[in-house]
């Protein structure tokens, strides 16, 4: 899935409860440390290109940032470590496994999969890449039908009235 879908995906599940900007944080997080710092570094060293790197070209310390940010271990260790502090803050960290779980089904083995339970294991699924328009036309409609939902949801909760407590 794009980085954008994951923060839009993020912000309108995990970020209702005042922590919008670390839903959009942690849903787009796990390319963030992979594919965005190697977007920085290209850009600093003049060598950017656009359009995805071929695998022979991308360093061995990228793959390594994807799987380990792409994995439930990583990521549910960290939540546990934070709910400990900051339930609120771990609730919006959901963003982060909902990422993992939307790129396991739409990787192919060939390009990036998605290994759920690394270090434990190197599994992966051979998926529908999410370039597909019958995957990226849902996933869009879906992003709309979230936010309409969410804009509704938040106007008839500002709406709704009140009942006056009674007196003792």
């Amino acid at each position: 899935m794009d980085t954008l879908s994951h923060a839009l995906w993020g912000k309108g599940l995990f970020g209702y409860r005042g922590n919008g900007k670390i839903a959009i944080f942690f849903g787009s997080m796990p390319d963030l440390c992979s594919f965005g710092l190697l977007l920085i570094i290209q850009i600093i060293k003049n060598e950017f290109h656009p359009g995805p790197p071929k695998m022979g070209e991308i360093p061995e310390w990228l793959i390594f940032n994807y799987d380990m940010t792409h994995s439930f271990v990583t990521a549910f260790i960290c939540i546990y470590i934070v709910s400990r502090f900051n339930k609120n803050m771990a609730f919006a960290m959901l963003a982060w496994p909902f990422h993992i779980l939307l790129d396991f089904p739409f990787h192919s083995k060939e390009y990036f999969p998605t290994k759920l339970l690394y270090p434990l294991t190197n599994f992966s699924f051979d998926g529908i890449p999410w370039s597909n328009p019958e995957i990226w036309f849902p996933n869009i409609s879906g992003i709309i039908i979230l936010f309409i939902y969410r804009v509704k949801f938040d106007r008839t909760k500002r709406t709704s009235p009140t009942l006056p407590s009674e007196p003792n």
